[in-house]
This record gives structure tokens, C-alpha cells and sequence, in this order.
């Protein structure tokens, strides 16, 4: 048994929570049901990032506290994660008294690579990070994520000394000792980690009034990154504890647009804390909508709590599973999803599933106990985070199922007095679907514990509604 720790980017709470939050959820969700699977301990980590002036102008429209707007919001998060059933050990907000106090004692362990400067360039107040001469004219001087023009920024900030670690990481990640997977990123990364400057730490307190306070100057305030990745570490107790149990981390799951703080910031940190790199960091996509990026000002944004109740969590893990890629741009529709729903759920699961319970009834098939499930190609997939794949193979289990009950016609059999041979064919055909249910535990572990429950009782007894009932 292995211990396997889990975590998820925390997502900032100036806003509601949306798809791509759901995907980091999702995505650490599965990897940590497979693992348990497999008998291994696992801790995972969810939290929310409050700090910022995103957060204090927004409550200050709003007219509440700024303590007050981020509690609220940081709620909202809660309840997204408890309705995604998302199976996590430990959360974290950066609000939180031991969180702000463990930050300083970090940048006071990183004291010996901090400097004083000031610092003349760009700056993205939306994607809260400071941009260089050469993105800012690749990009014409306008942020493409917001689509507002880069503020000019003169102003004393503390940095991070870059070349003090840039050696040690990219021998890291070529090494792949911290994997970045798809392999694609971790080129980019690779090119990134070139141009990265020095990192910029802190902000002064008259630009930037809400966030952890910088040991030793009352005049400057912790830039939100550093307050940020440090939660995956303070979250263990780090640095009061000893987290060598824990730490590294298995696998950081995080989307595309923030894997460079990941892979360059974040290492950065940990190194200069003498702490070993996360094992793995997966990055994925984003969820298009009809082949766009999801946009307020396009007004194409999908509320994933409508995605919700059209069909129940367990169509919403299914879409987001199979049909998004676990690591490239994916759409999404509605007609889409209403076509999974309706073709791949209701029909090739839901309607398999209430064949079999009728004809094993019928034929007073039961007394059929779990198979023992050993699938060397499925876990290779969820070993490779290839889950979007792993998931397709789970599914052509089912797809073969459905065409095995139309050739063996075990009701013809019964019909023909065969009973024993319609028996052992509806025998192997249960097991062949219970296989199928573990494989597909980790997505839809509601669906696969019904499944488990009809056909290993007793008795078993079709459902009195079909477990995905067609819209």
C-alpha cells in the first residue's frame, strides 16, 4: 500500500465556480477513487484563493466586508464540491489564521534568495501576474484572456532570485522527476523556464491591501501567487510538521493557462525551502462551447450547475470524462450532451442493465458473486492519466456486452427449454457487466454501485426505474 497525495489548483473567489474548475475536480477525483482502488492511502487536497485586489474591489461594489464576500464565495465552492461528490481528505482556504501565519514563516525560510527592487514593466490586474516586455508586444499590449490593455506599473516589490534554482529545475523536469504530462507542455515549459525573469513576491500595501503581510515591512504585501501554491504544503502543516510522509505530492492536477506558476514559480519555492518537486503535474485543456473559448463578453459561458440538473451527476462525470480529453481543448453543446445522455447512457448502460435483472429474474438467475477484476491495459491507461481513454476502453466493455446478449439470445434459449444454457449465459454475461462496473467505478461510482447492488443480491430484481431514463 502506497500513500498517495492528491491536489487540485484553488480556485480564486472573485466568481462563481465554472467548467474548468469542475475538470481539476473531476480529473483528481478519479485519479484518487482509482488509487483507493488499488488499496493505496490517500490524502487530497481542495481549498479557495481569497486574497487580492480582485477580491476587495468586488466586495467593496458589492458593499460587504471584504472578510465577508470571501467567506460567501468561498462557500459557493464548498457546495460545488459536495455536488460533484468530489472525495477529498483536506481543504484549505488562504484566509485561513494558520495558512497566513505558515506563508511568512515560508518567505522567511527564503529570505537568503529575496532581493528589494523596484520594478518598471506590465502588469495584468485580471490574470493577477506580472507580464514581460515580450508578452506584452506577442500581445499587442492587450491581455487575450480579459481583453483589456496591460497596466504600466512603477513600484518597489520584493523578488525571487530565478537563476538561484532555473539549473535545478530544468534538470528536473527534463528528467522528468517532475513530470509534466502531455509531454507537449512540458516543452513549453521547458522554453518558458528560459525567459522566466526574476519572480516578483510581493506588492506594496497602497497597491495591494488584502493579502498575507511581508515579515519585517509593514509597507509591502505578499503577492497572491506565492500566498497561493503555498496551500499544498501548509494544508500538510508544513512548516510546523514533518510532511516527508506526504510530500511530495503524487499528482497536481491544473489547467493549461496556470501550469507555468506550477512548473517554474511553484518549483522555485520548493526548492529554495529545500523541499522535494510534486511528482506529476497534469495539465488539462478547456472546455470550448460549440468549438469557441468560454467567454462573458461572447456570452457562450456554460453554468456547469445548469449541466448539473439536466441529467444528474452522474451524466455530468460521464460527459466530462469521455467525451472532454483528459489533456487537449474539448467542446461542449447541449445537443452533445443530450446525445450521450439519451445514445450512450440511457441505451448502451441503462438499457443493457434492465435486460439482463429482467431475463436473469425470468430465468431464476442469481447467487452470482463479484468477479476478481484484473486489467492490465485499463491500468496502464490510469497509471499513463490517460483517463479519457481509460474511460472509452471501460465503456467498450458495455458496447461489447450489448452485442454479446443479441448473438448468445438467451430468451430464445429459455424458450427452447435450454433453461441451464440460457442460465450460463446470462451467468457469464452478469459478470461480464459486474467487470465492467469496476472498471468504470472511479467516473461513475454511483451508477457502478447500483449496478453491484441489482446483481449480486440474493435476488436479483430489475430496477422499478431504469437507471438512466431517456429524455
Amino acid at each position: 500500500m502506497s500513500k498517495v497525495y492528491i491536489c487540485t489548483a484553488i480556485p480564486y473567489v472573485n466568481g462563481n465556480p465554472h467548467i474548468g474548475h469542475a475538470m481539476d475536480y473531476l480529473l483528481a477525483d478519479t485519479y484518487a477513487r482509482y488509487r483507493r482502488s488499488q488499496g493505496d492511502e490517500v490524502r487530497f487536497q481542495v481549498g479557495t484563493d481569497e486574497h487580492g485586489n480582485k477580491v476587495y474591489s468586488t466586495a467593496q461594489k458589492n458593499g460587504l466586508s471584504v472578510e465577508a464576500y470571501a467567506a460567501q464565495n468561498s462557500q459557493k465552492f464548498q457546495d460545488f464540491i459536495k455536488k460533484l461528490d468530489i472525495t477529498y481528505t483536506d481543504a484549505i482556504r488562504t484566509t485561513d489564521a494558520d495558512h497566513v501565519r505558515r506563508c511568512q514563516e515560508i518567505w522567511k525560510q527564503l529570505e537568503p534568495h529575496i532581493y528589494a527592487a523596484n520594478y518598471d514593466g506590465w502588469y495584468c490586474e485580471g490574470c493577477e501576474s506580472f507580464v514581460t516586455q515580450k508578452e506584452y508586444d506577442e500581445n499587442g499590449g492587450i491581455c487575450p484572456d480579459h481583453q483589456k490593455p496591460y497596466q504600466k506599473l512603477t513600484e518597489k516589490n520584493y523578488y525571487l532570485r530565478m537563476d538561484d534554482f532555473r539549473d535545478q529545475i530544468r534538470a528536473k523536469i527534463e528528467s522528468d522527476e517532475m513530470l509534466i504530462l502531455p509531454e507537449f507542455r512540458k516543452q513549453e515549459m521547458l522554453r518558458l523556464l528560459e525567459d522566466t525573469p526574476d519572480i516578483s513576491i510581493s506588492r506594496p500595501r497602497k497597491q495591494l491591501s488584502w493579502g498575507v503581510p511581508v515579515p519585517g515591512d509593514d509597507e509591502q504585501v505578499m503577492y497572491v501567487w506565492v500566498d497561493a501554491l503555498s496551500n499544498y504544503i501548509t494544508v500538510l502543516g508544513y512548516p510546523d510538521q514533518d510532511i516527508s510522509e506526504w510530500w511530495p505530492a503524487s499528482a497536481q492536477f491544473v489547467g493549461k493557462d496556470i501550469l507555468r506558476f506550477h512548473t517554474i514559480t511553484w518549483p522555485a519555492i520548493l526548492l529554495g525551502l529545500d523541499l522535494k518537486l510534486p511528482q506529476k503535474v497534469i495539465s488539462h485543456g478547456h472546455v470550448l462551447a460549440g468549438g469557441q473559448k468560454m467567454s462573458k463578453s461572447i456570452g457562450n459561458v456554460v453554468d456547469p450547475m445548469a449541466v448539473l440538473e439536466r441529467h444528474g451527476l452522474e451524466a455530468f462525470r460521464y460527459y466530462f470524462l469521455r467525451h472532454i480529453d483528459t489533456f487537449a481543448d474539448s467542446d461542449f453543446t447541449w445537443e452533445k450532451f443530450d446525445e450521450a445522455y439519451n445514445n450512450e447512457l440511457a441505451n448502451d448502460l441503462g438499457n443493457l442493465v434492465q435486460r439482463l435483472a429482467t431475463l436473469c429474474r425470468k430465468n431464476e438467475v442469481h447467487g452470482i458473486s463479484m468477479p476478481e477484476v484484473v486489467d492490465e491495459e485499463y491500468r496502464k491507461l490510469m497509471d499513463r492519466y490517460e483517463f479519457s481513454k481509460a474511460f472509452d476502453y471501460a465503456w467498450g466493455k458495455v458496447q461489447q456486452l450489448n452485442k454479446d446478449i443479441d448473438i448468445a439470445k438467451p430468451w430464445e434459449l429459455a424458450k427452447q427449454g435450454k433453461v441451464e444454457e440460457a442460465r450460463n449465459v446470462l451467468s457469464q454475461l452478469v459478470g461480464g457487466l459486474l467487470k465492467a462496473s469496476e472498471l468504470l467505478e472511479p467516473f461513475l461510482p454511483e451508477t457502478s454501485a447500483k449496478i453491484q447492488s441489482i446483481f449480486i443480491a440474493d435476488e436479483i430484481v430489475p430496477p422499478s426505474t431504469p437507471l438512466f431514463p431517456k429524455a
